[in-house]
């Protein structure tokens, strides 16, 4: 059933239509509010957002309820293109790239890693085109976890909702000890704690500044990471052709000895996992899709350029790490300890070369990239909790939104989770983390494999209900084609990584190791078999003629969005060729 003809002007009388799904309420008038010094100012804008009040019918599904409430969140659209295209280039390039990377060197072999970074890169590629699509034609709180309830099924939307939540809550305290194990790299013998207070202090600031605070965090870490990346690049160029210190040529010495893989097949399906754990956060900018200025327009942008976030930040990156470093260096095993810096191979590609002093500079832009890791954890997981509450599957507490359009609660609730760093005090700490960072282990390539199936639902319910690909105002470059691709990589990665679990590389089965590798698929699972129990709902998906594919679009009237779209197209076609190239790939 179409839901676009629901009216938000803010009637002072309630309206309601023939066969119309809500009613809305607003108070109307003049306001009297008296002026306030800055002191009530501060205190104002912790209460919650006016809204609109939404009476939804009683006679409509459960889907149809959530497609209504996310459509209509209050959260501020404050988001500029420049803070989403930098935290879209930059949400990816963390400890999962300078520090993670160097035990898969290890595991993998230098051909073994781009191996796996190519293959998970291009399915991120189709999976972030696919989101949006999606997240330009239906701005909504909560993006894709929202569309997998609404476009696959509510049960399957609950349990990766909650896996998503989970995930980016545990993640803060993680990275937050990552943090403090990177400032010993100049300090061994420093208080762990103390060093995480200042930033679990600073990370929590910045996010109750507001959508505003987080981005522009961002963009200042993403500049950092970036310059960082393409000064390593550029190095790493120079070292291999004998400009280094040491004036010693490399060539490609490293892959005839010690070798391109190591451990054969089953070292290149090590990779993956870990090729996906670097990728997280890439979905980042659809999830921001309900805070943006004008989604239509910085979506896209930022989706086009994972193209080159992938090719520059990995796959050249990894590259000349690869051409720098041995697999088979012995300093390279400590990398499986969250984020020693001493094992990352950005860093020892640098001291093996003889430069001084770079070493440092580097692990700086490892502890900024940790903290922008943090900071998006925040965002992420009090954004996932917001979706959530006001998909009435959550506390309705989480759904609160105040006047500057934070999710209060949400954001409260990721500090609090947060906390768990200080248990690294504890003499146990090392395996309470390895365990937390099981949690959520797998958490992005189940979001990742739900959004490509959520593509694939939307293009059939399409096609089901007699319309096309007109109407979408973006449609992803890789087509419905590259969600079945994306889909697809993420299975056989998931049964990958069920036999890395099973069998691990120098070790025998044991539960210790496949939990540790494998936690998140229980943890999935259990979700979902619980609220199907709890709702009694039996139905594994929803029909393509019953998804709503109208409620959340910005634009209701289809004819003027299509008339807009072809003028659009024209306006490109008639342009040089060179700028036709340009607006295709970013």
């Amino acid at each position: 059933m179409p839901h676009s003809d629901y009216n938000l002007s803010g009637s002072s009388a309630p309206m309601k239509k023939e066969n119309s799904i809500i009613e809305v309420y607003s108070t109307g008038g003049f306001s009297t509010t008296p002026k306030l010094n800055a002191w009530e100012k501060f205190k104002d804008s912790f209460r919650r957002q006016e809204v609109n009040e939404l009476v939804i019918e009683d006679d409509i599904s459960d889907v149809e309820k959530v497609a209504i409430l996310t459509a209509n969140s209050p959260l501020k659209r404050t988001l500029k293109s420049r803070h989403l295209q930098m935290i879209s280039i930059g949400g990816a390039i963390g400890t999962g790239l300078f520090v993670a990377s160097g035990s898969r060197l290890h595991t993998g072999g230098p051909a073994g890693v781009l191996i796996g970074y190519s293959l998970i890169g291009s399915m991120i590629y189709a999976t972030c085109q696919a989101v949006g699509e999606l997240a330009v034609t239906f701005p909504v709180s909560g993006a894709y976890l929202t569309f997998c309830s609404r476009f696959i099924d509510p049960s399957w939307g609950f349990a990766i909702s909650w896996n998503y939540a989970i995930g980016y809550l545990i993640g803060l305290p993680v990275e937050l000890v990552a943090a403090s194990m990177t400032i010993s790299y100049w300090n061994p013998g420093v208080n762990s704690a103390a060093i995480i207070c200042i930033f679990y202090v600073i990370i929590c600031s910045i996010n109750f500044f507001g959508v505003r605070g987080y981005a522009e965090a961002e963009f200042v870490f993403s500049i950092i990471k970036v310059v960082a990346v393409v000064g390593f690049i550029i190095l790493g160029i120079v070292i291999i052709c004998g400009g280094g210190p040491n004036h010693e040529y490399l060539g490609a010495r490293y892959y005839y000895n010690p070798g391109a893989f190591s451990n054969g097949f089953k070292g290149v399906c090590s990779v993956f996992v870990a090729a996906a754990f670097s990728f997280g956060s890439t979905e980042m900018a659809a999830l921001a899709a309900a805070e943006t200025e004008n989604p239509r327009k910085s979506i896209p942008k930022a989706t086009k350029q994972v193209f080159w976030r992938i090719l520059l930040f990995y796959i050249v990156a990894l590259t000349i790490v690869g051409l720098l470093v041995p697999y088979n260096d012995p300093r390279l095993l400590s990398a499986t300890n969250f984020a020693d810096v001493n094992a990352s191979p950005f860093v020892l590609a640098i001291v093996d070369a003889g430069i001084k002093g770079l070493p440092s500079v580097l692990n700086v832009v490892i502890l900024i990239a940790v903290l922008s890791v943090g900071n998006a954890c925040i965002y992420a997981s009090s954004r996932a909790l917001t979706s959530l509450a006001q998909s009435n599957q959550a506390p309705k507490l989480f759904a609160y939104i105040d006047k500057q359009g934070r999710p209060l609660f949400g954001i409260i609730a990721s500090c609090l989770v947060g906390a768990l760093c200080f248990l690294v005090a504890t003499d146990d700490d090392m395996i309470i983390f390895a365990w937390l960072s099981a949690i959520g282990g797998l958490s992005s390539l189940f979001t990742w494999g739900s959004i490509c199936l959520c593509h694939i639902r939307f293009r059939y319910a399409l096609q089901a209900q007699g319309r096309d690909t007109t109407e979408l105002t973006y449609k992803a470059q890789a087509g419905v084609y590259g969600s079945y691709y994306g889909f697809a990589i993420v299975i056989l990665v998931l049964i990958a990584q069920f036999w890395i679990a099973l069998y691990p590389i120098g070790g025998k089965p044991n539960a210790n190791d496949f939990f540790m590798a494998y936690l998140s698929f229980p943890i999935i699972f259990t979700f979902y078999g619980s609220h199907k129990i709890w709702t009694k709902n039996w139905r594994l998906y929803i029909r393509g003629k019953d998804i709503d594919i109208d409620t959340g679009r910005q634009m209701k009237d289809l004819d003027l969005l299509k008339q807009e779209i072809e003028e659009e197209r024209n306006l490109i076609a008639s342009k040089p060729f060179v700028y036709r190239v340009w607006n295709f790939w970013c």
